[in-house]
């Protein structure tokens, strides 16, 4: 079959990676795409959230599968347009509806869902302009460090962690004010759960479902998880500290209770849901939900499913995942990222990738690289992720930084302590 993937970051590249080994895929279109898509699919220049144009390029190459990579068209409800149009409605959409993609639309939303189906999350509020005062008493009511989340999608960075509570009462007026837009008209402030996290990923058809590898990222900016979050520096599968008990108190009352509520709402649900953990003595509790695979995770979790992923997303379409066997590679896996200097703030565009080509014994994701006069080259903040395995995840991060001293742009910058908790 042809199957277009949406998205052009190095999630896509990796959902590429394992579409393109599929015997059931034809033709790979990525849109927009990157420089490392580029080598083994088509790149479409187009938008993400541009419905009419996708609808045009699916009708034009015959395309029966969209996997959607990112999380603003899924809220932006790309299946629900699919579904409602007469020439779209028999492709198959890996992704939720809009109702669906509303747990990671908004944190708010997301929270009323955990509260209602008893799935263990922390204690919150939430508040606007108009309630700013009762959210300001309500910090004077917890204890620090505070927790500030906007509601709706900020690109990974919409969540403060303050210690000083003076400061976090600045900074609630301040998001409501608008510093995060219109993701923080609606201010989420929850207790602070003290523990380690982890991720959780779940390929399910509404009903039935598979628990992927799990993994943990590293979203700090600075050595020992210090400085701005961005959108992940690194990230390791599986996580070497979950054992068979931590995974069936997950399974139990997360991933069961996750799924039968969507069931119970009526909510129509055909992709991935990313549970966002953290472990707090010897229990789970929920963090967040996001409705599709994460990145830097899809650069470690992917690679280790060894099943058909175009098999698994044809039946996950199809409401039969309960027939399918996930058959998943026991080695670990761990990816670090190589991000332009400045990155999460402002930086450059357009530095020149050199040594990519001789990289042995590890996987080059593209994240933000174009092709340009021949030469590829940096166009994004997080550019390249360098993914490698082996029995243990120390032995697989060392491979990653061996291989990250052959390449080189100007200002690249990485972490060199992903797995330091571990």
């Amino acid at each position: 079959m042809n199957i277009l993937i949406l998205g052009s970051g190095g999630r896509e590249h990796t959902f590429a990676y394992k579409i393109a080994q599929s015997p059931l895929c034809d033709t790979l279109f990525v849109a927009p795409g990157n420089a490392g898509t580029a080598q083994i699919a088509t790149n479409v220049a187009l938008g993400v959230t541009d419905f009419e144009a996708i609808k045009t390029l699916v009708i034009k190459e015959a395309i029966e599968m969209v996997v959607v990579g990112p999380e603003d068209p899924l809220v932006q409800g790309v299946y629900d347009f699919f579904k409602a149009d007469a020439q779209l409605k028999n492709v198959a959409v890996i992704g939720p509806s809009k109702v669906g993609a509303e747990l990671e639309g908004s944190k708010e939303r997301a929270k009323e869902f955990m509260i209602a189906h008893g799935i263990p999350t922390a204690a919150y509020e939430s508040f606007t302009a108009a309630t700013l005062a009762e959210g300001q008493a309500f910090l004077e009511t917890l204890q620090a460090p505070y927790v500030l989340k906007a509601d709706g999608l900020a690109a990974g960075k919409g969540v403060l962690i303050i210690q000083d509570l003076n400061e976090a009462k600045e900074e609630l007026a301040k998001m409501l004010d608008g510093k995060f837009g219109d993701a923080s008209t609606t201010v989420v402030i929850e207790e602070f759960l003290d523990g380690i996290e982890l991720s959780v990923f779940v390929l399910t058809d509404g009903k039935n479902y598979k628990v992927l590898p799990t993994a943990k990222d590293y979203k700090r900016i600075g050595e020992g998880d210090t400085g701005l979050n961005t959108g992940g520096m690194g990230a390791i599968s599986p996580v070497p500290f979950v054992d068979a008990v931590l995974m069936q108190k997950i399974e139990e009352r997360i991933v069961k209770p996750t799924i039968d509520g969507l069931v119970k709402e009526n909510i129509e649900y055909k992709g991935f849901v990313f549970i966002g953990l953290i472990k707090v003595g010897d229990d789970p509790k929920v963090i967040e939900y996001n409705v599709r695979m994460g990145d830097p995770e899809t650069e470690v979790v992917l690679p280790r499913i060894k099943s058909d992923l175009v098999q698994l997303f044809k039946a996950t379409s199809e409401g039969t995942l309960s027939n399918e066997t996930l058959e998943i590679d026991e080695r670990s896996a761990t990816t670090v990222m190589l991000v332009s200097g400045g990155y999460p703030e402002a930086y450059d565009k357009g530095k020149v990738i050199s040594g990519i080509d001789t990289v042995e014994d590890s996987i080059v994701f593209h994240a933000g690289t174009v092709t340009k006069d021949g030469d590829i080259v940096t166009n994004g903040g997080r550019v390249i992720a360098v993914t490698s395995f082996d029995n243990n995840f120390k032995d697989a991060i060392k491979k990653s930084y061996q291989n990250i001293e052959k390449l080189h742009f100007d200002r690249m910058y990485y972490r060199t302590d992903i797995g330091f908790d571990l």
